[in-house]
């Protein structure tokens, strides 16, 4: 378990979502005539200017004003994303000049599919937790990609998820503890020559997500002496509908704590900024006093996981920037056709 010298906690966030949506029935109807069970009823999709930076963006300006923290003041801009549009140019100096931070802020992106977002925030812990800084930026964003009619296309989607870590008497928020568990397990991949990653299919669940994500939790759980009732809400990564509720069930967790955070059903699966968006949503609701656990999953394999407790700025600062439902009420569906143009799965020679 780590916890830092430095109490630190999280004085802003933010969400970002595309207006596009695609439902599953639309996706099925291409592929397999409407038959048989959806992973989501629709997911989110990047408008033909959004990519993993301007979603980016869009979710640090959310986060920085519910903080009052002029991005001037940053020690660090981190993007995690397994979907960076450049692949040897850095998203995370585009993202630190267009929030008009200093040139003298470490810049970098952070991989580790899924869980790149998280890994950038347990790193922003350090930071501010040795005294080497003061704010950090933590980003978690993704323009999921899958080929068509494969499993992934209906839930691969699109979001961003900012959250703007500093001394732990001005957030809204303190991180009591992180903890990370890792494997190498080749559940999902994609080489960097290949367009489209691939799947392990069988590895997916067992011994990849399932195995990652309640090993992380019940360490970090044990290690502090808590029980799943100990916490108001929970959020887990979610790839579908269905995982998070299985990992919750296994952990011990009720359904009534991940109501919250399971945003999934609705937007997809938006990778990195996933359960980082989930904890979003619950800020949105969440009172002072109450306590949150977080288990973010990322591919390959690992999860990390957090416990947090929330404070009473949250619910001034919540109201500075647009919430989370705000996003969920703005889509708008197109048809398959208009979707494949979106993601570029129709080239023109």
């Amino acid at each position: 378990m780590m916890q830092p010298r430095r109490p630190v906690g999280i004085l802003g966030y933010g969400v970002y979502l595309p207006r596009y949506r695609i439902a599953g029935h639309e996706i099925a109807r291409m592929w397999t005539d409407g038959q048989g069970p959806l992973p989501v009823e629709a997911k989110a999709v990047p408008g033909p200017d959004e990519d993993t930076i301007t979603m980016s963006i869009e979710a640090s300006r959310n986060a920085l004003a519910r903080a009052a923290v002029d991005a001037a003041a940053l020690s660090a801009v981190w993007v995690g994303s397994e979907s960076h549009p450049y692949s040897v140019k850095p998203s995370g100096t585009i993202v630190a000049e267009a929030l008009g931070a200093s040139h003298w802020v470490s810049a970098a992106d952070w991989e580790f599919a899924c869980k790149a977002g998280t890994e950038a925030l347990s790193a922003g812990m350090g930071l501010i937790g040795s005294e080497m800084a003061e704010y950090v930026l933590a980003i978690g964003a993704d323009t999921a990609q899958a080929a068509p009619g494969d499993a992934l296309e209906y839930t691969a989607a699109a979001g961003a998820a900012a959250l703007l870590l500093g001394p732990a008497e001005q957030s809204l928020a303190t991180i009591e503890a992180t903890l990370s568990h890792v494997s190498d397990t080749p559940d999902f991949f994609r080489r960097s020559e290949r367009k489209f990653p691939v799947h392990g299919n069988r590895f997916t669940g067992e011994p990849a997500y399932f195995h990652e994500t309640t090993a992380s939790a019940r360490r970090l759980l044990d290690e502090l002496g808590r029980a799943p009732g100990d916490y108001t809400y929970a959020v887990f990564h979610q790839p579908n509908a269905k995982f998070p509720q299985a990992a919750a069930k296994q952990l011990g967790f009720k359904p009534q704590q991940i109501e919250a955070g399971l945003l999934s059903p609705q937007i997809g699966n938006t990778y990195s900024a996933a359960v980082l968006m989930g904890l979003c949503a619950i800020f949105d609701v969440a009172k002072p006093g109450e306590t949150i656990f977080v288990a973010g999953y990322g591919s390959g394999a690992g999860s990390d996981a957090y416990s947090l407790v929330v404070h009473e700025a949250i619910a001034e600062r919540r109201e500075r920037a647009p919430l989370t439902t705000a996003y969920l009420a703005r889509a708008q569906f197109v048809d398959y056709a208009v979707y494949a143009k979106l993601r570029g799965k129709i080239v023109l020679q």
